[in-house]
């Protein structure tokens, strides 16, 4: 009763009448006042919390200087007062973004009044470290509104906190959830964009706290508190090497890494365990979780400097999840875009992986598991047959799925980067002689003879097969030589099925005799009659929408492929062109590009490579080709070539992702295995997805369109500066390689002689100690020789004086009259005959 009493005192003037709202304010404001009892200010402060919603630009220009003054001076003292004024500055600082431009504003200005100084900043971080659990949260709340208004004045104020890092530290181990909670929110903010505070945090034990919360809350199989603890370890090793290097030195990583069930110490010829490569993924959000994990291991995975142990366990994490386990399809997705580009340390052709296909009608309980396979066919087998070789898909081709396959084809490009092993792969499809060309998977794609109605997985998957393909042969002459004889096995490309010939209608015409048939075709010249048929098709006019389509697409991989193979390979070029493509090439530029300005403009592009490097003798030569170009019109060449780099399928591609989402409606209706409907409603069609055109293909057009618009106009009889340069640069290149490999031979071999000589060097030094050792003994012996002969000279000089002595002795013993004994006397003599012979 107190309190409504002193209320109404407040809200009623002296006379009883009703005030306004200003005047209540002002009044309200006047009780802030220290020299007013503390209930009279705790009263005034609750009256205008009420008040602040309402009316939150009065209670701002009026009481917000009594507000901060209560809470410098009281907070403290009293909790109820404390946790009322910070619930109002709450109030009057909270921004929401769906409000008038005004009411920001007002919001923004009240937390400019309120950050004037870092007097409340420092209260904040005090009253962090209070016990009252009100103060405390409220003070979280309050300061995390004041991180989302001015974040960096905040930062700047927490740096020079005496106990803000120790106090906000602290929450994280607080027993009271929503403390805890509250608190994380608040290091995420806090950390954003500042590597100091990054640094201090992590020196302060916030990993340690961070991974100790999400163990507590049962790892990836938590709640939303799990994922905004990784965010924060996440916010914490993002863009800061110094604190990735201090938590690649710390015993966490094994830790994160068991999150998702990976051992830290797995050898490459050992697959992962299935108890990580097959989980349960019936919490949706165990997704998000794990999406966060799988970020900080792609982080620790691109390590700066030489990879190390751990950079190395990281990429083989990513790896396992992308192409051998039943994670989510955007997880695998994600894992495989983070593999780092540098894959020399990692042997994906020597790891060995276990992949796991599903049981169909299980709806993914049952799971197959198949023979270990190397993580290099795993990958190409993913690449050119989907995710789970289509079993759950289909014929759908979903974006996710596409996205997946993408990443994929990246990780191969980056890994066949060395010319080494891109030839090694194109040499594995080369027939040995006295055998056939060996069919790999790749091979049988690239060469699947297109049939009508046109099969859209097979579609994708020799699109794919043309994209690895080009990886392969890009930047590598030597490659490319050896792409020029490769012979598929007769038959291997076109399995139960005929060639398709649509120009007439007709039945496909009989197959050739034995005595007519022609020798085995290479892959350059079986490209070209695939590419042809496919030209045909797309030309019926009764053919659907869709399937029309799908057509464009096979012309393009085609097309893209053929354009980087005979791209400075002028042996190429004659091979294509004594196949007949001029023919194939001149009707789809002639036709109108209205609709589509892709295929003639790709198919004008290929003709000015043909032109430009058709430098060897044949039965087409530059002379044959240039009324052609000319009859054409060397305009419209050009045109049709510009207009590609206009098409929105061209300009969609970028770095990053080159999958398009599919125009129109949902996939069709498909028989494919996809389990049984779960109850419930029916779930939603998943997004379509399509590819045209890698990033890769993209810059090599980008980087020699304009060289093929100047070399078509150029006389047939004189050499191209452009293309005699890239044929002329391409020749020394490859020459001054092979130097390179032969100095890199010698180099080795020289190496191993000084090792060797460096051995016989060693074993010369050691003799070389040993002589010395043995002079330094002999000097020493011979000094001390001398010494003892010098020694026994002064002792014979000695025992003379003694004799000569010892005879004078005796003769004055004779002289006195004293006995001398008879040996002594002869012994005498004999002394002194000794002294006469001597």
């Amino acid at each position: 009763m107190d309190f409504l009493s002193q209320i109404n005192i407040a809200l009623r003037g002296p006379t009883g009448q009703p005030q306004s709202a200003t005047d209540t304010i002002s009044r309200l404001a006047d009780r802030l006042s220290p020299s007013t009892l503390l209930a009279d200010r705790r009263a005034a402060v609750l009256a205008l919390k009420g008040l602040a919603r309402d009316w939150k630009a009065d209670v701002g220009e009026r009481a917000l200087p009594g507000l901060l003054d209560v809470l410098q001076n009281d907070a403290e003292v009293d909790t109820d007062i404390g946790k009322a004024v910070l619930e109002t500055l709450l109030v009057l600082c909270e921004v929401d973004e769906n409000a008038s431009a005004p009411a920001r504003d007002l919001g923004y200005k009240h937390t400019d009044a309120v950050l004037a100084d870092d007097r409340v900043a420092q209260k904040l971080f005090a009253l962090m470290a209070d016990h009252s659990f009100y103060l405390r949260y409220s003070a979280l709340q309050f300061l995390s509104a004041l991180l989302q208004n001015r974040r960096q004045v905040i930062q700047a104020y927490f740096l020079k906190a005496p106990v803000g890092v120790t106090s906000l530290i602290a929450l994280l181990e607080d027993k009271r959830e929503i403390i805890r909670n509250e608190a994380i929110f608040t290091i995420q903010s806090l950390i954003s964009q500042s590597p100091e505070i990054q640094k201090i945090m992590a020196f302060e034990g916030a990993f340690e706290k961070l991974f100790n919360i999400i163990l507590n809350e049962q790892g990836v199989e938590g709640g939303v508190v799990v994922q905004d603890a990784l965010a924060c370890i996440d916010g914490l090793l993002r863009f800061n090497q110094s604190n990735q290097s201090y938590f690649r030195g710390s015993s966490l990583p094994p830790v994160l890494l068991s999150l998702i069930g990976f051992p830290a110490s797995l050898p490459f010829d050992t697959p992962a365990p299935q108890q990580f490569a097959l989980q349960l993924w019936d919490v949706p959000q165990k997704r998000t979780n794990v999406s966060f994990v799988v970020g900080i291991v792609g982080l620790l995975a691109r390590h700066a400097g030489p990879p190390d142990v751990l950079s190395i366990t990281c990429a083989r994490c990513l790896v396992e999840i992308g192409i051998s386990s039943n994670f989510p399809t955007s997880v695998k997705a994600q894992a495989l875009r983070l593999i780092p580009s540098n894959l020399s340390a990692l042997p994906l052709a020597e790891m060995v992986v276990t992949p796991y296909m599903p049981v169909p009608d299980t709806n993914g309980e049952e799971w197959d598991r198949l023979e270990p396979a190397s993580a290099l066919d795993a990958l190409v087998e993913l690449v050119l047959h989907g995710e789970y070789n289509a079993i759950i898909d289909g014929d759908r081709r979903t974006k996710e799925g596409m996205e997946l396959r993408a990443a994929a084809v990246a990780v191969f490009q980056n890994f066949v980067q060395k010319e080494e092993i891109s030839e090694a792969i194109v040499q594995a499809m080369v027939s040995q002689p006295g055998s056939q060309a060996p069919v790999t998977p790749l091979l049988y794609a690239l060469t699947t003879v297109p049939v009508s109605p046109l099969n859209v997985p097979s579609v994708t998957s020799t699109h794919f097969a043309a994209l690895f393909f080009s990886h392969l042969l890009r930047f590598s002459p030597r490659a490319k030589v050896l792409a020029r004889s490769i012979v598929p096995q007769a038959g291997a490309s076109a399995p139960n099925s005929s060639y398709f010939v649509p120009a007439d209608g007709g039945a496909p015409p009989p197959p050739a005799s034995d005595d007519d048939a022609d020798a085995p075709q290479t892959l350059l010249q079986i490209l070209s009659e695939h590419l042809s048929l496919a030209f045909l098709a797309r030309g019926r006019a009764d053919l659907p929408d869709r399937e029309a389509r799908e057509w464009d697409r096979l012309c393009v991989g085609y097309l893209c492929l053929l354009i980087q193979w005979l791209w400075e390979d002028p042996p190429a070029v004659r091979e294509f062109l004594e196949a007949g493509a001029l023919g194939m090439l001149v009707e789809p530029i002639n036709q109108s590009a209205e609709e589509d300005a892709v295929i003639p403009g790709l198919c004008a592009f290929l003709l000015g490579v043909c032109y430009e490097f058709n430098r060897e003798p044949g039965e087409v030569t530059r002379a044959t080709i240039h009324p052609i170009l000319t009859r054409l019109g060397i305009d419209m060449l050009a045109g049709r070539i510009t207009h590609l780099r206009d098409d929105d399928r061209f300009k969609a591609i970028g770095p990053d992702s080159f999958v398009l989402p599919y125009p129109g409606a949902p996939a069709p209706h498909h028989q494919a295995h996809q389990g049984p409907p779960s109850a419930g409603p029916p779930k939603p069609e998943p997004e379509e997805g399509e590819i045209w055109f890698d990033w890769a293909f993209v810059d090599f057009w980008k980087s020699n369109y304009y060289t093929i618009q100047k070399g078509i106009a150029v006389d047939p009889n004189s050499l191209s500066s452009a293309a005699g340069q890239g044929a002329e640069s391409a020749m020394l290149i490859a020459s001054l390689k092979d130097v390179i490999r032969n100095q890199a031979a010698e180099i080795e071999k020289l190496q191993s002689q000084l090792k060797s000589l460096s051995a016989s060097n060693d074993e010369v030094e050691a003799l070389r100690a040993q002589v010395q050792g043995l002079t330094e003994q002999l000097a020493s012996a011979e000094e001390k020789r001398r010494d003892v002969e010098k020694e026994q000279e002064d002792l014979l000089v000695l025992l003379d004086e003694l004799n000569s002595k010892r005879r004078r002795d005796k003769e004055r013993m004779r002289q006195a009259g004293m006995e001398v004994s008879e040996d002594e006397a002869e012994e005498d003599d004999g002394e002194e005959e000794e002294e006469e012979e001597d």
